[in-house]
């Protein structure tokens, strides 16, 4: 791996920390394309391992905010749908991942961008749960069907409730990885040589996470996943 590729993804880790530390999603959406570009057999278990300590420290700070029911159904949901993501990582082929990875960030992207207003039920959350399941373990993209349920909850509900149920479902998937042996030694060192990037990022949440507006932060973060997707299914 050349210094250059470190540092471009070390750039794209660092302001996506910062933004998920800030309004609770986007991490996937900017660094798998740009990770895509250049290397796709580090996906996904490099966002995966990255995104662990991230969302512990943003479920952490934002304790308070939990919503444990939804929570829990998500949480449920993912559960079943890493298998459906296991069977996808089986069924593509290496060369095709840029396409998966692209097309799934720009569907999700514009899913969640144009969603009306709702209130998630029982049967929402699962089905965000099942579906995130499924993105996350394929490509690392898992956030947009989190995002949809809770976009119109204050910020705080979405970005605790958020990063819990990253926090349980990347371990879930961390760990069918890693029996299935699909996790290999220069990803997990990758993404150590990554994380005083994640770290510096989310620092720096803290200072503004309190005073962003989030939905128009989120409105960007979408709008850059579906530039950066399109980029990606063309590369």
């Amino acid at each position: 791996m050349s210094i250059g590729f470190l540092v471009l993804v070390a750039v794209a880790v660092t302001a996506a920390a910062f933004v998920q530390g800030a309004t609770g999603v986007g991490f996937a959406l900017i660094v798998a394309p740009v990770v895509g570009l250049v290397e796709p057999s580090l996906l996904p278990v490099l966002l995966l391992v990255l995104m662990i300590p991230l969302n512990l420290y943003v479920a952490g700070r934002e304790r308070g905010s939990l919503d444990r029911t939804g929570a829990g159904w998500i949480t449920a949901g993912r559960f079943a749908g890493t298998f459906g993501g296991l069977w996808v990582l089986a069924a593509i082929p290496l060369a095709q991942l840029n396409l998966l990875v692209g097309a799934s960030t720009v569907l999700a992207a514009v899913v969640t961008l144009l969603a009306p207003s709702f209130s998630p039920g029982r049967a929402a959350f699962l089905t965000a749960g099942a579906v995130t399941g499924v993105t996350e373990t394929a490509t690392g993209v898992g956030g947009p069907p989190l995002a949809l349920v809770y976009q119109h909850s204050p910020a705080p509900v979405l970005r605790s409730t958020v990063a819990v149920c990253f926090l349980a479902g990347e371990l879930i998937s961390v760990a069918v990885l890693l029996a299935t042996g699909r996790i290999r030694a220069e990803q997990l060192w990758l993404a150590l040589l990554l994380l005083p990037a994640v770290a510096l990022g989310a620092l720096l949440s803290r200072f503004v996470h309190h005073r962003l507006d989030g939905r128009l932060m989120r409105l960007l973060v979408q709008v850059f996943a579906i530039v950066s997707g399109v980029v990606l299914l063309f590369a």
